[in-house]
């Protein structure tokens, strides 16, 4: 009887020590991403940009690398509520700001972003306050940091044109049926790009704000894991 209950004990023990290494192995979350290009985007395939290349050279200085199959790429929308829900999640590139931070753990930065406000130069759009924001309607992407921001603003909800991708919203804004588009600066001006239209037909009318962006990790993280990934950053970042 001995023998048993100190070969289950042993099991047990076993069990559970494997679990906390599991649970602190930096490649194990669900990673999470968008088409947010030049930060993150797919070409031909393949898994590539900034944040993504960050993600893996810091892994790979922690020795956990994270490959770029496992990075699940989803709309922003979907992303966003993953990880706010759900353990061991990590959403990227996401922008910090104030309102976010006490929602997700964070590990960064990736780079500097600016979220602004454009408009197509044909329609002469004015904005001189954020007041009038409210006046003209606004495409955003659910949950995108623009929609976070031109809400707080106290631009209503009926002038507020939500859409799940940002080729939409380049389409709505070059065809008048939104007349202002908040989104990150140069992300904005890839899709414009990428959809055959000229970027010197739009203008940067309002800023936003200027802000960082960060691996978002689910509140119910480990610790151990920002730290494992923020280490591999730092490391990255001085060579």
């Amino acid at each position: 009887m001995f023998h048993i209950k100190g070969a289950i004990t042993t099991l047990v023990l076993s069990l559970f020590l494997s679990s906390l290494s599991y649970g602190n192995e930096l490649n194990k979350p669900t990673f999470i991403t968008e088409s947010y290009p030049p930060y993150n985007f797919e070409t031909s395939g393949l898994l590539k940009g900034i944040a993504v290349d960050l993600l893996i050279a810091a892994s790979n200085k922690a020795g956990s690398p994270v490959k770029r199959g496992q990075i699940k790429v989803y709309p922003w929308a979907r992303g966003y509520r993953a990880t706010l829900e759900e353990p061991n999640h990590v959403l990227f590139a996401t922008t910090r700001t104030k309102e976010r931070e006490p929602l997700f753990k964070w590990a960064g930065p990736i780079a500097k972003t600016k979220i602004v406000l454009l408009a197509k130069n044909d329609n002469d759009v004015k904005i001189n306050t954020p007041e009038d924001i409210a006046k003209y309607t606004v495409g955003t992407i659910r949950d995108d940091v623009g929609e976070q921001l031109v809400k707080a603003l106290g631009v209503p909800d009926a002038s507020i044109k939500p859409s799940s991708n940002a080729d939409s919203l380049v389409k709505k804004l070059n065809t008048g049926r939104v007349d202002l588009w908040a989104y990150e600066e140069n992300v904005a001006r890839w899709f414009i790009k990428k959809n055959g239209l000229q970027n010197s037909d739009f203008s940067t009318v309002y800023t936003l704000k200027e802000a960082e962006l960060f691996y978002a990790f689910s509140k119910k993280t480990s610790d151990d894991l920002i730290n494992q990934l923020q280490k591999g950053i730092d490391e990255v970042k001085k060579a």
